[in-house]
């Protein structure tokens, strides 16, 4: 294993890699503060945890089905033709959200607000992809070790800006402000071309391209990203479930902190590494690492263990995460990469949403440390899925 010339500042060097990833780094912030937001506004306005829950689940179902066909428009036609018609379509819709009354009108308008959201992190990896392809592609590890960081911090940040403004009454100026960093960020990743990947505007060169999406590889990272988000899913709800059902409900906030510190110092000394390994086998041993951490949580007796064992099993996340990347960009055409990375963030979603139900049910009926078990479990899954792509790939 050799260490990196001089970490990420030669990338950083690159003509125009600072501007843009500095852009979709502000913009995430705002993705980050939006779902959020709309709880804490509607809320607000309503009364109504109900209304609420309606308008973000229907923005993050919109964001995980549309994205993907919006991120699709942008490899064909170019990231600078498209993203200002998305950024449009999305500042509309949620100055909709900000002042219909009506909570039918109000949700239908979140629902058009998270169609219209640009994929900020994945045209900003869709960048990195384009920039190192020749010559520098061993770089790539390096490059989305960056991005995690920022999307580590972006997801750290953002629902803090929101909870604060929020909880003194200014839930209306949240949104507001999420929606301008998401207008801003991505309006100066228009402007900025040079760094920009070609389009492919050809529709037969598009339909060939289009199959990689199809073939084996790209569906098994794409279940692996399903199981990842399982895992997120799980950790989100098991981690306050615990601290309330030991009496300490205050502790599910510094553990959920320190787990993200440890992730993000993972994320940082990672890319500072360059492995000799193929991805394919650093995966498995990242994913071995996890399902082998995750089986300390069901068995934590307390919540300062828990938050131990939360950090121990949170430092294999970013990794992984960088590990899906490059495997991402290296078993699809670089014509639908963006489409790719998005339909991996959808996966994400999914697999969020559907260990977060699962766990509260597990939670209500067995208790927390039942809902936990539910994280090992999708380490197991993830360790199976990677040791086969591991055989697919050699």
């Amino acid at each position: 294993m050799s260490s990196a010339a001089s970490g990420y500042r030669p990338l950083l060097r690159i003509p125009g890699a600072t501007a843009f990833f500095l852009s979709a780094a502000l913009g995430r912030v705002g993705i980050a503060m939006t779902g959020i937001g709309l709880v804490w506004l509607l809320h607000a306005r309503t009364g109504s945890y109900g209304t609420a829950g309606l308008a973000a689940s229907g923005f993050a179902l919109a964001e995980a089905l549309v994205g993907p066909q919006l991120a699709g428009l942008m490899d064909r036609f170019g990231q600078t033709r498209i993203l200002p018609f998305s950024l449009l379509a999305h500042g509309l819709a949620m100055a909709g959200v900000l002042t219909l009354t009506a909570p039918a009108a109000a949700v239908a308008a979140a629902c058009c607000a998270g169609a219209s959201i640009p994929q900020l992190g994945a045209l900003s990896g869709a960048r990195w992809a384009h920039l190192l392809r020749d010559g520098r592609d061993d770089e790539l590890p390096t490059a989305f070790s960056l991005e995690s960081l920022a999307n580590a911090s972006a997801f750290l940040l953002g629902p803090v800006l929101v909870t604060t403004l929020g909880a003194a009454g200014a839930a209306p100026l949240a949104s507001a402000f999420a929606t301008a960093l998401v207008l801003g960020g991505g309006g100066a990743l228009t402007l900025q071309t040079r760094t920009a990947p070609c389009p492919t505007r050809r529709h037969a060169e598009g339909l060939r391209t289009e199959r990689t999406l199809l073939r084996p590889g790209f569906l098994l990272l794409a279940a692996l990203n399903l199981a990842i988000g399982m895992y997120f899913g799980t950790m989100s709800l098991s981690v306050s479930a615990f601290a309330t059902e030991h009496g300490t409900p205050g502790a599910a906030a510094p553990i959920a902190a320190a787990a993200s510190l440890a992730g993000l110092l993972s994320g940082w000394l990672y890319g500072l590494r360059r492995p000799r390994s193929p991805a394919q086998r650093q995966l498995v041993v990242a994913t071995a690492y996890l399902a082998g951490a995750s089986l300390l949580l069901p068995a934590a007796p307390s919540s300062i263990w828990l938050g131990l064992s939360v950090v121990v099993a949170e430092v294999a996340v970013p990794p992984t995460l960088v590990l899906l990347n490059v495997l991402t960009e290296k078993s699809v055409h670089p014509a639908v990469l963006t489409r790719a990375f998005t339909w991996n963030n959808s996966a994400s979603a999914a697999g969020s949403a559907l260990a977060a139900s699962l766990a509260g049910r597990a939670a209500d009926a067995l208790g927390a440390s039942a809902a936990f078990a539910l994280a090992p479990a999708a380490g197991v899954v993830l360790l199976g899925l990677a040791v086969t792509v591991r055989r697919r790939l050699g």
